[in-house]
């Protein structure tokens, strides 16, 4: 371990420093969130034996076992993610009708939690770079999402396009990462005060945007997975000198420790989280706008389906959205008005709900994975766990089954689709997501 930065952690610490000196011996905290929208957690927490509740969030648990080749996984009803991580969300506030900006999201753990709070509001999940927004929005389908977009585009794009129209927004920045130091290797040898020094300015770059996208009243959470002070109550005393409409808000957090003290901010209303409190390490501090800045969305018109396409969904589920978008053959569905985003390159909007194909209409594997749980498929298949891995392996499944398209569901959760002859099942599973050959489902 680099001893420079062992000497500014005690600096930090002081005299919790050997408390967090033993830390870096014992395994990194690894957890699991749990995603209301697609299972019962008090079930699963008993199906899963989790016996282990963090103090981040009601719905996260410590487990170090869990993987992605878990059957749960694949059915969007969990998460892994580091405990602390699930701390930042709830701090944001949310209410069920906000409209509410991630602007640094991949991979998605946060974004996929917002939606935990949302019903008729939505999610702009932002992610400037291209292969990085492609997991986030892989990982939006698979929890669920449907009142939501995922654009790839830069700060400064996404808040000139959207002045003062937010009533949330989260910047979870990219950092130095040293709450990442015993996980990944790349981050202990990396590690250097030029470093630091690098990311405070990319910082810096990107919350003027943050702030000019939040209206007046809305509340802002800046959020990091590092322990250096450049990178948090630095930064917080910077938004608080250059933003003059910006307040420093205290957090009712109930876990972490204060933040450290540094001229022109509160550290009494900033959160930290280290080891020493039960997660790798998370910083968050939070603002309000105040002022008099107001601004809205432009709002796509809302288009309908027409009867052929109206009686094919009307076929596979009793849910219907009642805002459509039609465009380059395919068909999108949400709850909530469809945003125009301009020349903001957006990787999705809404449900892809299906695709027009030589006169015929194909549905789309992120349909089926957004269904709601209450109102539901129709033609619903389910499996056990062997059939579920040859399912992901992308084989088909020689089961009975009524004709047309149905959905694969593992403990009444869907995880794909396929259509049947009645006999067998053809697998429609995207390729990207099938499983490598000697991969295979473990719970």
């Amino acid at each position: 371990m680099n001893d420079q930065f062992l000497e500014r952690m005690k600096s930090i610490l002081a005299d919790d420093y050997p408390q967090f000196l033993d830390s870096l011996e014992r395994p990194f905290y690894k957890g699991v969130r749990l995603n209301p929208k697609k299972c019962e957690p008090e079930a699963l927490v008993e199906t899963l034996r989790l016996t282990q509740p963090t103090p981040f969030y009601r719905y996260e648990y410590y487990n170090d076992s869990i993987t992605g080749l878990n059957p749960f996984h694949c059915t969007g009803s969990l998460y892994l993610q580091e405990p602390s991580a699930s701390s930042v969300v709830p701090l944001l506030g949310i209410q069920p009708n906000d409209l509410v900006l991630d602007l640094c999201a991949a991979p998605g753990s946060k974004s996929t939690q917002i939606l935990d709070f949302l019903e008729t509001g939505f999610l702009v999940s932002n992610e400037i770079h291209p292969k990085r927004a492609q997991v986030l929005l892989s990982n939006m389908e698979r929890m669920g999402a449907v009142n939501f977009a995922v654009t790839n585009s830069d700060p400064k794009t996404i808040g000139s396009w959207f002045p003062a129209c937010f009533d949330k927004v989260l910047v979870d920045a990219p950092c130095s990462g040293e709450g990442m130091i015993k996980k990944h290797e790349e981050v202990k040898e990396d590690w250097s005060l030029e470093n630091i020094d690098h990311c405070a300015s990319r910082q810096k770059e990107i919350l003027p945007w943050a702030i000019k996208a939040l209206k007046s009243g809305g509340e802002l959470v800046y959020s990091t997975c590092t322990y250096a002070i450049e990178e948090n109550e630095a930064i917080v005393a910077w938004i608080l000198e250059h933003f003059p409409e910006m307040e420093q808000v205290e957090i009712h957090a109930g876990f972490g420790r204060k933040g450290v003290s540094v001229l022109g901010m509160d550290p009494s209303k900033v959160v930290r989280i280290t080891p020493i409190e039960g997660g790798e390490g998370q910083f968050v501090a939070k603002f309000r706008k105040k002022g008099s800045d107001f601004g809205e969305p432009l709002f796509l018109k809302n288009q309908k389906l027409n009867k052929k396409e109206a009686a094919f969904f009307h076929e596979l589920t009793q849910k219907t959205y009642p805002y459509i978008l039609k465009k380059d053959e395919k068909i999108f569905g949400m709850d909530h008005p469809f945003i125009d985003f301009g020349k903001i390159k957006t990787l999705r909007q809404g449900v892809l709900m299906g695709e027009q194909k030589k006169g015929r209409i194909e549905p789309e594997h992120a349909f089926f994975l957004a269904a709601d749980q209450k109102e539901g498929l129709i033609s619903k298949v389910e499996v056990d766990e062997e059939e579920m891995d040859r399912f992901m392996h992308g084989e088909v499944l020689m089961k009975n089954a009524v004709k047309g398209y149905v959905a694969l569901c593992f403990k009444q959760t869907p995880f794909g689709f396929g259509k049947s002859d009645g006999n067998r099942i053809t697998n429609k599973l995207p390729k990207g997501l099938r499983f490598l050959p000697k991969s295979h489902l473990s719970i």
